[in-house]
C-alpha cells in the first residue's frame, strides 16, 4: 500500500507517502468514533451530515454506549467493524486518542482526522500527548489531519463530515479549494450555499501535527477539480519545501494566501490557537513574490478573491478600462488600481467615435454613462453596444464595470443581454460592482451575472483589487518561471 511507504525530508523527519492523501477526501469506508448524543457538535452531527450530503460510502459509527444512530448500527470498538476502513474520524477525550489510534493501526487504518482538542494548542501536557501521537503515527505509516480540527470536505462525492451543525449539508461543487489553519472555513462557519464559485475541497489543518499546507498543495496540484487554491496560515512549518512547492504549483494554478501573525502580538496569539510558530512576515513576503503566491489582506478575501481567478482569464496587460455611472467611483477605482500596477487606459479612436455617436462625451475613459442615461431615456437600449465597445477595445486589458440597479428593474435585462454578448465574444477579465437602493434587486442581478461566470464584488475597491491581483499573479508567475529556466 502506497500510504505505508516511508520517506525522509531534508531534516531527517520520516513521514508516509505524501502522494496518497486520497483516503482523506475520497474514502469508501469511514469510521466515526465519538459520542452520538444529539446536539450541535459530535458524532451524531457527522453521521447526519454525511447522510444528508449524499455520501455513498459506508459509515461505521463506533461507541460502546450506543447501539444505533440515525438507522446505522453502532459498533462497540473499531476492532468490531466487519470491513476494512479507509479513514477514521476521532472525537474523544485527548488522553484517549492515543489508545484509539493504536486500535486503528491494528485495524489497518492509515488515515486519521483527529477532531479532538486539548493538544499542543492547550499546554505542555497537551504538546506531549501530540508528540506521542505523531511519533506513533510515523512508525506505523499513518497520516493525521489535526488534532484540533473541524475536518475536511470533498464536494465531488458528498463527503461532508462536518462535526458542527451547519443547518445545510450539500455544497455546490466548483474549482476553488479552501484550506486553512482554522475551522472558520468549514461549513458551520461560512454560508457556502451563497458562494457562487462553489468549492472542490475544504480542509482545516488544525494543529498540523502531521499533514500540513505543503502536503495539501502537493495533493491539490494534481487534483483536476481544483483550479484555484485559497490558503489561510498562521505559520509555515517547512519553509524550504513550501518555497519549492509554491513555485511549482503557481505555474499551473493560482495560490492565494492569507498569512496571520504579521505582528509580534499576532504571532503570539497563533501559538496559543494551534501551537503554530509564525515566520517573520518579511520572509513570507519575499517567498510570495518569488514564487507567484498572491497575498490576501483579510479573511473575507479567502472566499471573495478566488472568484475572478476561477472564471475569468488573466489580463494580458495592465491597461484598465472603467465604466461607471458616477465619476467619484471612477476616481476611487483609479487610486485602487495604482496599488497593483494597473493604469487607466485610453480608448482607441474607433471606440471613441462609436461611443460619442451614442452620446457626446461618452467616448472618453473612464466611460461615464451617467449623463447619457439621465439625459436620454432610450440610452439604456444602447447598453450592450457600450459595454461591448469598451470591452472589445484593443487598448483595454481588463474592465471594472459599475452597474446601477434601477429600483424598478427595467434596465436589468439590458445588463444581462450585454454580459451575455461579452461572454460569447470577448476573452478579457471583467469585474463588477452593483449599487442601488434595493438590496433584493442588487442581489438578484449579482446572482444572474455570477451564474454566467462574471464575478460581482461587494465594494468598488474589492472589484478593482481582484483585477489587480490577477495582473500581479500573471507577472509573478512569469518572473518565477523565467528564474527557474535560468537556474
Amino acid at each position: 500500500m502506497a500510504g505505508e511507504r516511508t520517506l525522509n525530508d531534508k531534516s531527517g523527519r520520516a513521514y508516509p507517502d505524501r502522494d496518497d492523501l486520497s483516503r482523506f477526501f475520497e474514502p469508501s469506508r469511514v469510521a466515526v468514533i465519538g459520542s452520538f448524543k444529539e446536539g450541535f457538535f459530535g458524532g451524531h452531527v457527522i453521521v447526519k451530515s454525511l447522510l444528508e450530503a449524499g455520501f455513498k460510502g459506508n459509515i461505521f459509527p463506533v461507541n460502546p454506549a450506543y447501539e444505533q444512530v440515525l438507522g446505522l448500527k453502532v459498533y462497540p470498538s473499531i476492532k468490531d467493524v466487519p470491513a476494512e476502513v479507509d479513514l477514521a474520524l476521532i472525537m474523544i477525550n485527548a488522553r484517549s486518542v492515543m489508545r484509539v489510534a493504536q486500535e486503528c493501526s491494528e485495524k489497518g487504518i492509515r488515515a486519521l482526522v483527529v477532531v479532538s482538542d486539548g493538544f499542543a494548542e492547550r499546554d505542555e501536557d497537551g504538546a506531549r500527548l501530540q508528540d506521542e501521537l505523531v511519533g506513533f503515527a510515523r512508525k506505523r505509516g499513518i497520516r493525521i489531519i489535526g488534532p484540533n480540527t473541524a475536518g475536511v470536505v470533498n464536494t465531488a462525492n458528498g463527503f461532508n463530515p462536518c462535526p458542527y451543525e451547519a443547518g445545510y449539508y450539500r455544497i455546490k461543487s466548483g474549482p476553488v479549494a479552501i484550506c486553512a489553519q482554522t475551522g472558520m472555513v468549514n461549513p458551520q462557519a461560512f454560508p457556502y450555499p451563497m458562494l457562487s464559485t462553489g468549492v472542490s475541497k475544504i480542509c482545516d489543518f488544525g494543529n498540523k501535527c502531521d499533514l500540513d499546507e505543503c502536503d495539501l498543495l502537493e495533493y491539490l496540484e494534481q487534483d483536476p477539480r481544483t483550479a484555484v487554491i485559497s490558503l489561510y496560515l498562521e505559520g509555515i512549518r517547512d519553509g524550504e519545501r513550501f518555497f519549492e512547492l509554491a513555485r511549482r504549483v503557481t505555474a499551473q494554478k493560482p495560490v492565494l494566501l492569507l498569512k496571520s501573525g504579521r505582528t509580534a502580538a499576532g504571532a503570539k496569539a497563533s501559538a496559543s490557537h494551534t501551537g503554530s510558530l509564525a515566520a517573520d512576515d518579511r520572509i513570507i513576503e519575499a517567498v510570495c513574490s518569488q514564487t507567484g503566491v498572491v497575498r490576501l489582506e483579510n479573511f473575507r478575501e479567502l472566499f471573495e478573491m478566488p472568484k475572478l481567478f476561477a472564471f475569468q482569464p488573466l489580463p494580458e496587460g495592465n491597461r484598465l478600462g472603467i465604466m461607471t455611472f458616477t465619476g467619484g467611483v471612477g476616481v476611487l477605482a483609479i487610486d485602487e488600481a495604482a496599488k497593483y500596477g494597473l493604469r487607466l487606459t485610453t480608448l482607441g479612436a474607433r471606440s471613441s467615435r462609436v461611443l460619442d455617436k451614442i452620446f457626446p462625451g461618452l467616448g472618453t475613459m473612464p466611460v461615464d454613462i451617467g449623463p447619457a442615461m439621465a439625459a436620454v431615456r432610450e440610452a439604456f437600449d444602447h447598453y450592450p453596444d457600450i459595454l461591448g465597445t469598451a470591452m472589445g477595445d484593443g487598448r483595454v486589458d481588463a474592465l471594472f464595470n459599475v452597474l446601477w440597479a434601477n429600483p424598478s428593474g427595467s434596465i436589468i435585462e439590458r445588463y444581462v443581454e450585454a454580459y451575455e454578448a461579452v461572454r460569447n465574444r470577448i476573452r478579457k477579465p471583467l469585474a463588477t460592482w452593483i449599487y442601488g437602493p434595493n438590496p433584493a434587486t442588487i442581489k438578484a442581478l449579482g446572482e444572474r451575472l455570477e451564474g454566467m461566470g462574471f464575478p460581482v464584488y461587494e465594494t468598488p475597491e474589492s472589484a478593482v483589487k481582484a483585477l489587480g491581483l490577477a495582473w500581479r499573479y500573471r507577472n509573478m508567475k512569469e518572473s518565477a518561471q523565467a528564474s527557474t529556466e535560468q537556474g
